[in-house]
């Protein structure tokens, strides 16, 4: 997933679950531009606890805002102080490990800010976390996430590396590499003070965040692959090789309701790609009409109101993965569920690009389109129905 966005910036100070609901149900109220507000009116049933909307500026990084922004719910649901994680701080672990792959591949992997929900978990596992107080990531002048020269520079570096004439590489590639991001990132802090106690980022997060990394499964629906067991992940950034979860569509959203039903949020992987994907109006869902049959009048009144719904099966989510109109896109965070004026019902989505929509950062996604457009979510285990994941 590697959705990037430059608008909007939003200071990086994390606001805790009473705020963060509020930004969306103030929005709901009132400020509302001439849009797709004016045709929906949206009625939370089920409004969780997170922290506040990240903007994560010019880099493809929504997959750690996502990730982190999860675990920071998670925090707030076993009743902890939630901690303002640092998503740089994930994303340089990832890069460290990518690039140990990328050289052993010859470079046959493919390189930049991508990552998936799992990785969040496994840094989270194998490094710790810091807090965003202590390490921000921005260490090159500028007061937001600015990744294209600094991705240049790592990428030239590691196919240099790959093309070397000496015959064999020296263990010294992964200190330069790593001096490079230290230099564009800052570094890493070997021990820190946080609340009058110093911790290392391990130490940190086994004993202030205290989540276990075990606890956490990535799911997706590939169905010409076995079910109810884990398969291989088959999207570009997969780096890592690791494998979800796999069961039927339907059990997408069976999950997600489960889990929004017992107070757990979900990490959400999908194409944002489609012309039913409206950032601006804050509304994603499946048309009944393909939109390059759509009159002109049809294509402009898509987000005026609530709209019927193509029928999605399994074989549609297939061919859309193998044809490419379905790729791995972006990564954002389900964080409860509301109703519109017909009763129809759409999950809560906390985006990573600000407030900078009508909606003050956050999408209302049919359950259609994430049958239809998701590529893996990330939940708590204690969250899946014991008929789709026994563990």
């Amino acid at each position: 997933m590697k959705k990037t966005v430059m608008t909007f910036v939003l200071a990086g100070m994390v606001g805790f679950s009473a705020l963060a609901q509020d930004d969306l149900i103030n929005s709901l109220k009132g400020n509302q531009s001439l849009t797709a507000k004016e045709g929906f009116q949206f009625t939370p049933v089920i409004n969780l606890d997170r922290t506040s909307v990240k903007n994560q500026g010019s880099s493809g990084t929504c997959w750690s805002y996502s990730g982190n922004s999860f675990l920071e719910s998670e925090m707030i649901r076993e009743g902890k102080e939630p901690v303002d994680l640092a998503e740089i701080y994930t994303a340089r672990c990832t890069y460290i490990e990518k690039a140990k792959n990328y050289v052993r591949m010859h470079g046959n992997l493919g390189w930049g800010d991508g990552g998936a929900l799992h990785d969040v978990v496994n840094m989270y596992d194998q490094y710790g976390a810091l807090p965003q107080e202590v390490y921000n990531g921005l260490n090159y002048g500028t007061d937001i996430n600015r990744f294209g020269e600094m991705q240049s520079a790592l990428k030239g570096m590691l196919d240099g590396i790959i093309k070397n004439k000496n015959g064999q590489l020296t263990p010294n590639w992964i200190k330069a590499f790593t001096a490079v991001l230290d230099s564009y990132l800052g570094e890493v802090p070997e021990t820190f003070e946080y609340k009058g106690k110093t911790y290392t980022p391990k130490t940190f997060a086994d004993e202030y965040i205290g989540l276990k990394a075990d606890d956490y499964l990535e799911l997706s629906c590939i169905p010409n692959e076995p079910m109810y067991e884990k398969v291989f992940f088959p999207v570009p950034d997969n780096w890592s090789f690791d494998y979800t979860y796999n069961v039927h569509m339907d059990d997408l959203t069976a999950v997600i309701d489960n889990a929004l039903k017992n107070g757990y949020t979900v990490g959400w992987a999908t194409d944002v790609s489609e012309k039913s994907f409206s950032w601006k109006n804050g509304v994603a869902y499946v048309p009944e009409m393909d939109y390059k049959y759509m009159t002109s009048e049809e294509k402009e009144t898509m987000f005026n109101g609530p709209k019927p719904e193509a029928e999605v099966t399994e074989a549609m989510r297939q061919e859309a993965f193998d044809n490419y109109t379905t790729t791995d896109d972006h990564g954002m965070q389900i964080v409860g569920l509301a109703k519109d004026q017909l009763g129809k019902e759409y999950y809560i989505v906390k985006n990573s690009w600000g407030a900078s929509n009508d909606y003050n950062g956050y999408l209302f996604v049919t359950k259609n389109f994430v049958k239809y457009k998701s590529t893996a979510i990330l939940v708590n285990k204690n969250a899946i129905p014991k008929k789709i994941y026994k563990g």
